[in-house]
């Protein structure tokens, strides 16, 4: 399949902002969907929130488990490729996504890691 048909079926799959678009769309909301709980949490937890306790909470319970360790695993997995990927695109401070998916939100740096890939995909295809 040539170059310009797969390109004008990812394009056409997210018409109105791209591919590029939806992934920012989507950094932006797991900013805000996790940190909207987090403060929540810090605010009102009976006890002092901190980094342990948070994860003995995020383990109490099976379903509390299942969540915990499938985001654990996911989070490893995607930055590995966060790593990899953006060292053989040669794309600059891949660390920052790192740092932004421990100190932010994995959901917020992976999508915006995805964003900048595209930027950078884009880039070379020019």
């Amino acid at each position: 399949m040539s170059e310009n048909i797969k390109k004008r079926q990812t394009m056409s799959l997210f018409p109105l902002w791209g591919l590029g678009g939806l992934y920012l769309l989507l950094a932006i909301l797991g900013a805000v969907l996790t940190w909207y709980f987090n403060l929540n949490y810090m605010l009102n937890s009976p006890v002092m929130p901190t980094v342990a306790e948070f994860f003995r909470q995020g383990t109490a319970t099976p379903l509390a488990a299942s969540l915990t360790y499938d985001l654990l695993v996911a989070a490893t997995c995607g930055s590995i490729f966060m790593f990899v990927e953006g060292k053989r695109l040669r794309m600059k401070h891949i660390w920052v996504f790192l740092l932004l998916a421990i100190l932010v939100a994995f959901a917020f740096a992976f999508p915006l890691f995805l964003y900048f890939r595209e930027r950078k995909l884009r880039e070379n295809n020019q």
